[in-house]
């Protein structure tokens, strides 16, 4: 697909602008992490809203701290921003994609590939050898397997970066997937490692994932929104009854659910996907399991994530439990969105970094126009709703618990908020490392610039 649609006004007025906590990947039994560096690294909160008081002390050597972190503060609200403003064209080599991307220079490039990399270790250096002169900030896993890499940087260095690796002939069609990174880098730092791909319990290296015969079958995005139009019209036809020749299965967090999904779709009721077991058991039947008692033999599992990585991974479990008509979404949602629009799809979708939940516009510019109603299209209780009251959300987008020890990642409507300090609940109000409230969604900053703060309550 052509992307020469230009980011431009309806992209900006979709966009939600606030900066939140910077995920890394999946490792959230509970959720109860900073999901991007220990303590949440990022953007430079604001210090002075309409939640709690703070004040800086200024009689001990943490002062200075203090001090320093509130005129980084004010420099930032007073506009400084490492992203450089404009528009900037950009091809990702997929064919006729061209396309303006609005918010700055900087973008955020996303993909992987299963293919045999000999020795993976050289394969690293090789990486960071090409990368030490670029301004590029992500996460770049590589082992035996393939690789798997999502980075932010300029439009020049981030180009550079997937031409080169596209030199190689064994990355040389691999799907680019790039998406404007809003405000300068969406990840603190670089981190080019040897590690598996995909954090699943139990690894990965056992998976025959090099065997294109074992992994799903790839729905283009076109073919994809074929399927799920027709699943929900039968639905319809039907009074809301399932297709049971035909699932469409979630592969992602609770999280990543909550905050938008396609309509219909079905998921376990686990927060993490790398604990995901669903079709897996053998000798008892899970009420939460999607996959309880579907025929394997008949039944087309519809699987979709994010870009696509998880469903490649957990179709080879499936394949080796004997399901048989295994489909996936070519390049996860985050494709779909940008071909195809949010049709059947309700929602944001969570993106593993600074940006941390993105609307189809982002993807997509000519769906600012194709809105949604959320209280009509919102049918599964369990989404889109405040953490601590349960009330619809209007924002999508998720914050982290301000008690520094819990963390928690969840959605929280703008009362609770500041009923409970940026707290996940009462408890956590009264926890000794306490950070301030952030107005909107930003990131919290590493906690030494908290520490020497002291918090009071308006």
């Amino acid at each position: 697909m052509s992307l020469a649609a230009p980011f431009a006004a309806p992209f900006a007025a979709a966009l939600f602008c606030d900066v939140a906590v910077a995920p890394a990947f999946v490792r959230l039994p509970r959720l109860r992490t900073s999901v991007g560096g220990e303590d949440g690294a990022g953007d430079e909160p604001v210090f002075r809203h309409g939640g709690p008081r703070i004040r800086a002390r200024s009689a001990s050597a943490g002062g200075g701290r203090a001090s320093l972190a509130v005129s980084q503060l004010r420099r930032r609200k007073e506009g400084g921003s490492s992203a450089t403003r404009g528009c900037a064209a950009l091809s990702s080599g997929n064919g006729a994609d061209s396309r303006r991307v609005s918010g700055g220079d900087f973008v955020v490039v996303s993909f992987y590939r299963f293919v045999r990399v000999e020795n993976p270790e050289e394969e690293v250096a090789k990486h960071l050898a090409f990368l030490k002169d670029l301004d590029i900030h992500g996460r770049i896993y590589l082992n035996a397997q393939g690789i798997n890499a999502q980075y932010s940087g300029p439009l020049a260095d981030a180009r550079s970066y997937f031409e080169w690796l596209r030199e190689n002939d064994r990355f040389s069609d691999i799907l680019i997937q790039i998406s404007p990174a809003l405000s300068g880098h969406a990840f603190p730092k670089l981190k080019v490692q040897f590690k598996p791909l995909v954090q699943v319990d139990g690894g990965i290296a056992h998976l025959p994932l090099l065997n294109t015969s074992m992994r799903a079958t790839p729905l283009e995005p076109s073919e994809w929104k074929k399927r799920v139009v027709a699943l929900s019209r039968s639905r319809d036809a039907s009074s809301g009854n399932v297709d049971s020749d035909c699932i469409i299965l979630d592969l992602r967090n609770g999280y990543e659910w909550d905050i938008g999904h396609f309509q219909g779709a079905r998921r376990p009721e686990v927060d993490c996907f790398r604990s995901t077991s669903f079709g897996l058991s053998e000798t008892e039947v899970n009420d939460s399991d999607p996959l309880a008692d579907v025929n394997k033999e008949k039944t087309d599992v519809l699987m979709y994530c994010t870009g696509g990585i998880r469903c490649d991974v957990y179709s080879t479990i499936l394949r080796k439990k004997g399901f048989k008509r295994l489909y996936t979404l070519k390049g996860g949602v985050s494709h779909y969105l940008e071909n195809e629009g949010p049709v059947e799809w309700v929602g944001n979708l969570f993106v593993f970094d600074s940006r941390l939940s993105l609307p189809p516009a982002a993807y997509n510019p000519r769906s600012a126009t194709q809105t949604c109603d959320l209280q009509h299209a919102i049918k599964n209780e369990k989404f889109a709703k405040c953490y601590l009251c349960g009330s619809v959300v209007q924002e999508l987008r998720h914050r982290n618990c301000a008690n520094l020890d819990c963390n928690l990642l969840f959605l929280c409507c703008p009362d609770c908020v500041s009923s409970f300090r940026g707290c996940c609940c009462s408890t956590c109000m009264t926890a000794p490392r306490l950070r301030p409230v952030l107005p909107g969604h930003q990131r919290y900053e590493k906690w030494h610039l908290y520490r020497d703060l002291e918090i009071q309550p308006s």
